[in-house]
């Protein structure tokens, strides 16, 4: 485990669990909420504020597609959940390249093997965290490391620690409604119930979706904690994944370039599937700020 602070704010990374963020905290107060998932095997129960989505965001169906003329079938990695998900870093050891008071970056190798099912092509990753008084700066960077093309997506999973009142607002064009098991089946303009332009309840309902055209910023306003928290995203990251439940403690939003299952839906324009030639990488930076209400 890595320890960042800075002023009234403390970080713990854990490289050995997928490069996650443990905990952060600000002025004593959960900024992420660590939460642990047992579906998730390669976290190994171990509670976390929020992890890399590397190379691709949410599910694959099935964990099946099909790229430059080649079948993959990837391993399922959540439980007996019948579709791949969140990509393969989070279940990997990253490597500390750079670690100081309150800036560290995690380099991550992934190299296949024969048959590889957690997915078939080289990559490089790099994370960098870089903490201030009220700033978390986090930046993510995928490289090709492999002979061939390779299709990328990335993004980032933290747990918003949200418990009591919470109001959640940000702008987005679509939003895609979901099957039962999670993917998406229609895309609706964010209108009425799914409009966030003006602050909604962040637990009047069950959200767990993909939104498109995502603008790049989120607010998350705690008025019982004095917290309020915004969410810069570059450009590169043009969809938002929401997951809240009524009275949880936490609201997940995720700045992701991809929509879900964008590497079979190539006939969506705009799905944020990015392809990578050999040697070239594609990156992006979130910046989560803190300040009192």
């Amino acid at each position: 485990m890595i320890e960042l602070s800075r002023g009234k704010s403390r970080l713990t990374i854990l490289p050995e669990t997928g490069g996650a963020v443990g905990v952060w905290q600000r002025d004593g107060k959960d900024i992420f909420l660590p939460v642990p998932n047992e579906a998730l095997a390669a976290q190994k129960g171990e509670a976390v504020g929020a992890y890399p989505l590397i190379p691709y965001s949410n599910r694959i169906a099935n964990g099946r597609f099909s790229f430059d003329g080649q079948d993959y079938d990837l391993a399922p990695n959540m439980g007996d959940h019948p579709h791949t998900i969140h990509g393969n870093a989070w279940e990997q050891e990253w490597t500390v390249a750079h670690q100081g008071a309150s800036h560290a970056v995690l380099t991550l190798d992934h190299v296949p093997q024969d048959n590889d099912r957690q997915w078939p092509f080289a990559y490089r990753a790099v994370l960098s965290y870089l903490l201030t008084d009220d700033v978390l700066d986090v930046h993510m960077v995928v490289e090709n490391r492999d002979t061939v093309e390779q299709p990328v997506g990335f993004g980032f999973h933290p747990f918003l620690a949200a418990e009591g009142p919470a109001t959640l607002s940000f702008d987005a064009e679509k939003v895609w409604l979901t099957s039962p098991d999670g993917l998406p089946v229609e895309a609706v303009p964010c209108e009425g119930e799914w409009s966030f332009h003006t602050p909604k309840d962040a637990h009047a309902r069950f959200i767990d979706n993909c939104f498109a055209g995502f603008e790049g910023t989120v607010g998350l306003n705690r008025p019982d904690a004095g917290v309020m928290v915004t969410v810069e995203a570059d450009p590169i990251f043009t969809h938002l994944v929401v997951f809240t439940s009524p009275d949880g403690p936490f609201v997940a939003v995720e700045p992701v370039t991809n929509m879900t299952d964008a590497i079979n839906r190539a006939d969506i324009p705009g799905r944020g599937l990015h392809i990578l030639k050999p040697k070239t990488r594609i990156g992006g930076r979130m910046r989560f700020r803190v300040r009192g209400v």
